[in-house]
């Protein structure tokens, strides 16, 4: 299998350029990959498929009603990032996180951004993200956004744009890692003649912004992971992370709070717990002050946090960052917080929440791509160029009914690379989430997780939807 019949077709392609050359940093791999012999790269892929399978790295997609678990599809050809292209990404994203981090705290706050008039008020006091529980707590070092997993694409002129931000819980490092550590096995030469930048420390710099984020007073913090339980699409990876940490990875039953403070219940007693990276959504985290029907939390743990007994990471009420009508706006929060223009800009964006803007919308579906306000992992969204009649006048009428919930953007031609289809290379579309942790300092993971769309054509990467994952290589 060798690259001579590979097309860019017309793309912005990440190993090569227009030409058929390969880019600067693709060429080391580019020539490695033609010396192999015929029939050596698959077998190298079904090998790395089988040390995954191995590894258990797998997620449930909740829509398939047969609840089986599946190997998150991985193609080894990696994507690589180099140095310049990285070193922008990395200033936008530490940018990108402050402006934001400084939102959080205002919107819970003085609330000067909405007095000013920057952003629309019922937009963020109406958003499905903002909790009125959090108003007025002051998280420690007034970090609220921890952990952040931002997701980019690029354009037919290779420039990135941030398509949307992820401050909840973010998912899809373990994959980054494990990708990693497969990587290594299966191209070792490469990685000796070719300066990649290592992102195997990832869960001690986690470790270390955990600990940073305890309790005022506390010199030694407890750590624990909590999770939903195993019946959660991403279970694997908060099992992964709290081993990799070594710390416990518990569910709500194993927590309780007493005194104003929240111990785990262990073999030898009461233990306190000082920090929870939490893995469960806002609403599920406390059936006393939120979803009374939730078994997924803790009862009284909102009232130790608001105390500052206990540290939540990601702090609850961050989804309000997350929602997509908000996304729009970060640009003016950046100038607004930082007084600085946004060195990685947001794709266009059409609010249909504006009369003039949804008539646009309304009147060019079937060239724009809508997305739901507070969905992820591609649901609740319309892919206007690839949906059929009925679906656009469906989402039309969605839209009319409840305008404030849905934004649309151009359709985009991502980037593409090439993957390994069946017994040759064909171009799929691409984004890249790098992972951004926020402690005493902005730590962003040098790459990320490349999602790649492997059906032809399509632009949705999701797992869910039928997506996969490459290596993302960034160069030194």
């Amino acid at each position: 299998m060798r690259f001579e019949g590979y097309r860019t077709e017309g793309f912005y392609d990440e190993l090569f350029q227009a030409d058929g050359v390969p880019r600067s940093g693709a060429r080391v791999l580019v020539e490695r990959i033609d010396s192999l012999d015929r029939g050596e790269l698959k077998r190298r892929q079904t090998a790395a498929e089988l040390a995954l399978l191995n590894m258990g790295i797998t997620f449930t997609v909740y829509s398939d009603t047969s609840g089986k678990e599946r190997i998150f599809p991985f193609d080894i050809l990696p994507r690589i990032v180099e140095a310049p292209d990285w070193a922008l990404i990395e200033t936008g994203l530490k940018q990108r996180i402050r402006a934001l981090n400084l939102f959080l705290g205002d919107v819970y706050g003085e609330q000067r951004i909405l007095k000013d008039k920057i952003i629309p008020e019922e937009l963020v006091l109406g958003g499905q993200g903002y909790l009125k529980a959090c108003a007025g707590i002051r998280p420690v070092k007034n970090v609220w956004c921890h952990i952040t997993g931002t997701d980019l694409v690029r354009d037919n002129a290779g420039k990135f744009y941030v398509l949307e931000d992820n401050l909840r819980c973010p998912s899809g490092v373990s994959y980054v890692l494990e990708n990693r550590l497969v990587m290594k096995r299966i191209f070792p030469k490469v990685f000796e003649a070719v300066p990649i930048r290592p992102v195997d420390d990832y869960p001690t710099r986690l470790l270390e912004m955990l600990h940073a984020m305890a309790p005022e007073g506390v010199t030694s913090p407890t750590v624990v992971v909590l999770t939903p339980g195993v019946y959660n699409s991403a279970y694997f990876e908060h099992s992964f992370l709290a081993q990799q940490m070594g710390v416990e990875l518990v569910e709500g039953r194993d927590l309780v709070v007493s005194k104003n403070r929240v111990y785990m219940r262990t073999t030898r007693g009461l233990q306190r717990v000082d920090v929870i990276y939490r893995r469960i959504d806002d609403v599920f985290l406390d059936p006393k002050v939120f979803r009374p029907d939730s078994l997924l939390g803790v009862p009284g743990l909102m009232e130790v946090y608001q105390s500052g007994r206990v540290t939540l990471v990601n702090a609850p009420g961050t989804g309000i960052a997350d929602d997509k009508v908000i996304y729009a706006f970060v640009p003016d929060l950046i100038k607004y917080y930082l007084s600085e223009e946004s060195v990685l800009p947001n794709v266009e964006t059409f609010l249909c929440w504006r009369e003039k803007e949804r008539e646009h919308v309304l009147a060019n579906l079937d060239k724009l791509v809508v997305k739901s306000a507070n969905e992820s992992g591609g649901y609740g969204m319309l892919v206007g160029p690839a949906a059929s009649e009925a679906d656009r006048s469906a989402f039309a009428e969605k839209i009319r009914s409840n305008p404030r919930n849905y934004i649309a953007q151009p359709t985009l031609a991502l980037s593409r690379a090439p993957s390994i289809i069946d017994d040759h290379f064909e171009g799929r579309h691409v984004d890249l989430r790098p992972y951004i942790l926020y402690g005493d300092d902005i730590y962003v993971l040098p790459g990320g997780l490349t999602r790649v769309a492997l059906r032809r054509g399509s632009l949705v990467v999701n797992s869910s939807q039928g997506g996969g994952s490459k290596d993302t290589w960034v160069l030194e």
